[in-house]
């Protein structure tokens, strides 16, 4: 029997794609590749007996093309406050164990994977406002990101346009805006001004997790 888990978490992410994220309108890629980043800060969340709130995580990607044509690599990291079983758990729960296949998109991205780096552990520092769609994340010597509001060129004023995926696996709504990334590791990012993702993530093993509100 598969272990009982949620994640309820506060998320932001960025990828190389222009601020229409192609892959969410199953379009191929801006530049016919794949690369970035999700971190979260978990506000609610259980792996069997095993409490995940208040832990930070990130997942690092990249595909050579769409990632529905596979062969990229993925890699997580783990607040280093996290016990050794909270390690296990998260690692499990992001390259995709524990669920239904094809249910969240973690174990898609693990399965379009061929190399899956090993999990590490990090310090997080994650300050991230949703609604207003600002964002400045660091991990240690890893990672530097920020987001921010999409600027019209025409007006000045900010610009707020939020994608709404009813049946995806990913996120019900998600707030969108600009991002920019300096990421050091096993994958690279190099990112400046490109699509930024603000959102919500409920999942549990069988994929998103509707009408929380």
């Amino acid at each position: 029997m598969a272990t009982d888990w949620y994640i309820e978490a506060t998320a932001f992410g960025n990828c190389n794609c222009d601020y229409n994220c192609p892959c969410q309108f199953e379009m191929r890629p801006t530049q016919d590749n794949c690369r970035g980043f999700e971190v979260a800060r978990i506000d609610r969340g259980h792996f069997g007996m095993v409490d995940l709130a208040g832990l930070c995580y990130a997942l690092f990607y990249a595909w050579p093309g769409a990632i529905f044509e596979g062969n990229g690599e993925m890699q997580v990291i783990i607040d280093e406050r996290a016990s050794e079983e909270q390690r296990d758990a998260l690692a499990t729960v992001l390259y995709g164990g524990e669920t239904e296949a094809a249910a969240t998109h973690w174990w898609v991205f693990h399965a379009m994977s061929s190399t899956i780096h090993d999990p590490l552990t990090k310090p997080f520092t994650f300050d991230v406002d949703i609604e207003a769609r600002k964002a400045h994340v660091t991990i240690s010597d890893m990672l530097e990101s920020t987001g921010r509001p999409i600027i019209s060129p025409a007006t000045g004023d900010e610009h707020r346009v939020r994608i709404d995926i009813p049946a995806g696996i990913e996120f019900e709504i998600a707030e969108i805006g600009s991002a920019s990334t300096k990421a050091r590791g096993a994958i690279r990012l190099d990112l400046d001004d490109s699509y930024g993702q603000f959102n919500h993530i409920r999942h549990n093993g069988s994929g998103v997790v509707h009408g929380t509100g």
